[in-house]
Formats: C-alpha cells, sequence, structure tokens
C-alpha cells in the first residue's frame, strides 16, 4: 500500500494530493476486508449463541488492519487534517469509511458516503454495557473504570471486612480458589451478598479457577532459610517429612513433579514472581539440583504455597485441574463470573465450557474471565476470544505477574498495551491485575511508580487490587487517581478538557477533579 498518483503527498495542489491519498486509503480498505473475510471463515460458529456478532467482524478487521505497516499513509492524511486511523480499535471499517467519505470530497470523488454516526458511539456503548453487567454498574460519582478487591482469607469469618470494602467504593470482590476451602468460600460469599444487599448496591463476585500453577509444596526444613545468589539447593517430586536445622542440601517439592523430567542444566527456575531466581546446574534421577543467581539482599526464602515459574518453557498441560472439576460445582454456585487461571488453548476453553454445561444442569453459563497468563495464550488470545465470546458473556485479565515472568519484564509494557487494543477491537471488558498499588495495600505507602501505574489502569474496565491490611485506603486512593485519569483519556483517545495547572493570572481556574493552578515564581 502506498500514495501514489505520481504526487508527493506533501506537494501540488489539495485536491492531488486527495486524490492520492484516497487511492491508497480505498486500496488498505479493499486488503482489510479480504483478510478479515479470510479469518472469519476460519471461525465458524462465531456469531451464534452468546456470541460477540459484530464485535467479531470488528476484531477481524482490527486483526486484519495491524498486518498491515500504516506508517507511510498517517502522515498524508495528518496533512489534510484527517484520522490517521490510531485510535479506530472499536470501529475499524467504520473509520476507514469515514477517512474515505472525506478524502472523496476534497478529491471531487462522487458517491462515497459517510457511515452513521451512531456507528462510532454504539461500538463504545457495547463495551460500556458489557463492563457493566460484568462487574458491576456506576456507583454515583464513581470513575469509568471499575475496581475489584481481592478477598483474604479472614474475610470467611469477618463480615466487616466486605462491609468495609464496599463502602469504600469497590465494585465486584473475587475469590481466589488458590486458596483457603469451600466451606470458607461459602462464608465468603455469603458476608458479601449480605454487604452487598445492606448498602443496596449489586456487587458481582469473581471466583478464580487455581488452574495448573506450579508451586511449591513441601521443604525438607522448618526453619526459615534465607538463599543468597551461589547457594544451592534441590527440587525433587518427594522430600522427607520437614526437620529442624539446616538439612545438607536445602530440598522442595512441587505440585507437578512431572515438569521435572524437562529441566536440564541451565534452564532457569524463578520462584515467587522472580523474587528468587535460580539456574539449574545437574540432576540426580528426578532430584535436580540448582543454584541462586538472584536474590533480595536480605536473600529469598523457599516457601509451600510460593509459586514458580520456568520462563521460555510451554507447560503443555491442560488448565482445567483435576481440583478444579472437583470445586466447579461450589464455584458454579457461589460465583456469578468464573476466573479461568492458564488458559491457552481453545481446548481449555471448551475444557472449561463443557465442565460448567455439566454443573449448569440447563440453567444459562456463568460468564467467564479469561486470565492470560502465558506466551502461548497471548498468541492464541484472538480465538480464545472468539470460542468463549461465543458462548458466553466474556472478559480477559491481563495476569501481569505471571506473564512479565514468563514474556520478560522489558516485554510486559509492549504486551499489555497490545491486549488493551485488541479486547477493545472485540469488545471485550478488559481486568488489568497483579500488584496494582502493592506498596500502598500492604504496607501503607503507594511509589511513585504505582501511582503511574494506577493512571495507566483507567485504560482498562477494571482494576484489581490485592489483598492486604491498607486495602480500604487503596480503593479511596485508586477512585481518586481514576476520576482524575477520566478527565483526560479514554482508551486510547486523549480527552481535551480544560487544563487548570497552568490557567494565566486573573483567569478563574475550572472546577472538578483538575490540578490547582501553579503560580508562576517570577
Amino acid at each position: 500500500m502506498t500514495v501514489s498518483d505520481g504526487a508527493s503527498p506533501a506537494a501540488g495542489t489539495q485536491d492531488a494530493r486527495a486524490r492520492a491519498v484516497y487511492g491508497a486509503v480505498a486500496e488498505l480498505r479493499a486488503e482489510v476486508q479480504v483478510r478479515a473475510d479470510r479469518m472469519l471463515a476460519d471461525w465458524p460458529g462465531a456469531a451464534g449463541g452468546a456470541g460477540l456478532g459484530d464485535s467479531v467482524a470488528n476484531l477481524a478487521a482490527w486483526l486484519a488492519l495491524r498486518q498491515i505497516d500504516l506508517d507511510a499513509l498517517q502522515g498524508p492524511l495528518a496533512a489534510l487534517g484527517l484520522s490517521t486511523l490510531g485510535r479506530c480499535e472499536g470501529h475499524v471499517l467504520a473509520s476507514i469509511d469515514a477517512v474515505m467519505a472525506t478524502l472523496a470530497v476534497l478529491a471531487g470523488v462522487p458517491g462515497v458516503r459517510h457511515p452513521c454516526a451512531a456507528t462510532f458511539t454504539d461500538a463504545a456503548r457495547v463495551l460500556e454495557d458489557r463492563r457493566d453487567a460484568l462487574f458491576g454498574a456506576a456507583l454515583g460519582d464513581s470513575p469509568s473504570t471499575r475496581i475489584m478487591v481481592t478477598l483474604p482469607s479472614e474475610a470467611a469469618d469477618d463480615p466487616a471486612f466486605a462491609e468495609a470494602v464496599i463502602a469504600a467504593g469497590a465494585d465486584c470482590l473475587r475469590i481466589n480458589t488458590a486458596h483457603d476451602g469451600p466451606d470458607a468460600w461459602v462464608r465468603m460469599a455469603t458476608h458479601v451478598r449480605a454487604a452487598a444487599a445492606a448498602a443496596g448496591r449489586h456487587v458481582p463476585l469473581m471466583m478464580d479457577l487455581a488452574g495448573p500453577k506450579l508451586r511449591i509444596t513441601a521443604v525438607n526444613s522448618r526453619e526459615k532459610i534465607r538463599l543468597h545468589p551461589g547457594d544451592r539447593f534441590a527440587l525433587a517430586p518427594l522430600i522427607p517429612v520437614a526437620r529442624k536445622g539446616r538439612p545438607k542440601l536445602y530440598t522442595a517439592s512441587l505440585s507437578h513433579p512431572e515438569v521435572l523430567e524437562g529441566l536440564a542444566p541451565g534452564d532457569p527456575v524463578w520462584i515467587d514472581d522472580g523474587v528468587l531466581r535460580a539456574r539449574v546446574i545437574g540432576r540426580i534421577g528426578m532430584l535436580v539440583e540448582l543454584e541462586v543467581t538472584h536474590a533480595r539482599i536480605k536473600g529469598g526464602r523457599i516457601k509451600p504455597d510460593k509459586g514458580v515459574n520456568l520462563p521460555g518453557r510451554s507447560l503443555d498441560v491442560p488448565a482445567l485441574t483435576d481440583i478444579d472439576r472437583t470445586r466447579l460445582g461450589t464455584v458454579a454456585g457461589l460465583a456469578d463470573m468464573v476466573g479461568f487461571s492458564f488458559v491457552q488453548t481453545v481446548e481449555d476453553v471448551r475444557d472449561l465450557l463443557r465442565a460448567l454445561e455439566q454443573e449448569a444442569d440447563g440453567r444459562p453459563l456463568p460468564p467467564v474471565v479469561l486470565k492470560i497468563e502465558t506466551p502461548r495464550a497471548v498468541a492464541n488470545l484472538p480465538w480464545l476470544i472468539v470460542e468463549a465470546g461465543s458462548r458466553v458473556p466474556l472478559a480477559v485479565m491481563i495476569a501481569r505477574g505471571d506473564l512479565a515472568v514468563e514474556i520478560g519484564l522489558d516485554r510486559l509494557s509492549e504486551i499489555q498495551e497490545e491486549m488493551l487494543w485488541l479486547c477493545e477491537a472485540a469488545r471485550v471488558p478488559v481486568v488489568w491485575a497483579t500488584q496494582v498499588l502493592e506498596g500502598l495495600v500492604k504496607q501503607g505507602l503507594a511509589s511513585r511508580a504505582e501511582a503511574t501505574d494506577a493512571a495507566m489502569a483507567q485504560r482498562a474496565d477494571c482494576v484489581m487490587l490485592n489483598k492486604g491490611p491498607h486495602v480500604v485506603e487503596g480503593i479511596a486512593f485508586l477512585r481518586d487517581v481514576l476520576r482524575r485519569m477520566d478527565r483526560h483519556q479514554h482508551k486510547k483517545t486523549p480527552r481535551m478538557g480544560r487544563l487548570n495547572a497552568w490557567a494565566p493570572s486573573g483567569l478563574e481556574p475550572g472546577s472538578g477533579h483538575g490540578a490547582t493552578p501553579v503560580r508562576p515564581q517570577v
């Protein structure tokens, strides 16, 4: 795709430039349509059932568009005062058609009509309706991004916790079934329903299935051992009962011991989201010996229930585990939506939906939140959305903890941006998760980087706070940040509201959540 007609887009008369650009955009439009139709042909049944319908067609058009390099076209479009198609996620073909219609007027091409204006507003409304249906409707002065809060274990026996976080402004709550058990989950859900009813609100409850998360299951010492770079430890399928004192070789067992078979010298092994990092240096049978390569200054601990990652290695295990299946009846009976951990393939989605159908016994299936935590899941995301979205209401969670470990921290910012764009194109709500305001929630003090991260989260449809003693303060802080950012940003689109920080002397600054004017010191 090039700007043709023999004229430089920066030279010549406006109508000549417009004709050249019009031809290039028409060529682009045709190519996008062909590629999108080809993708839709591979997605049979995508518009059936609870399907995403037009949203899937728009997703296909966006994927087709983003396979084409638009850089050479964007400059000429901007020079003519037109959209450069950089914010077309929710309405791809309509955006191209609108540009073509204006170019046609400039170029004197007859018979090209602008798309209906409602096409653009309807796309945003569909996404907002889906957000509200899953994560709760707006509460008074709520920000546009909903807030989800993870319930700690103590919430099972403390009804006041649910009351406090709902009163503080939490829109929805979450139970992680990797912790506690069915009896505790039932008590948590009961307290949530009671607190929501007392507040006169519907507060949706999401329950995460644990999935095949690799975790430490046991260690061979009850001593609190801290490991530093150069120290050695081992992973084994089974270990002796923990004892006092420091063992000759500190050893831990894994929840999925079969993965030990594939580990070879040099392979990285990260524990607790990479807080402790090691590499394999050898093995004796199924016992794998490792050397620590990275730890905090005070050292790192290996404790039961800590997560384990094998960066660069794709684990070919089903996302729906046998344990998840035994718990699915309880989850389906309590939850307003089910979080699907470590989903990677279309077959994973089908497994979950078949299992939910068995539990539902003819009742409508609950909404599903696809938790994207591996490179394979990122690569398969469009297909996962189409498969799940054709059957149930759907959202996507950017689970940044495991995802950052698996793809590399240096790639996380890029990938989370692209996932936001893709989900907006599919009109699927997105949850921004993992370590949001972690310092504030756990220690009572947010870092500057955390405040910026919270502001970035405003472009998602829901943001998740994890558990911690200061979570109520975290909710208040997050609500304020999100409301302020609502003045300035909607998804990828900047909002050009009045800025108050540099109001000229003698003029009254605007009201709202803008900054207090800073008067120059001269």
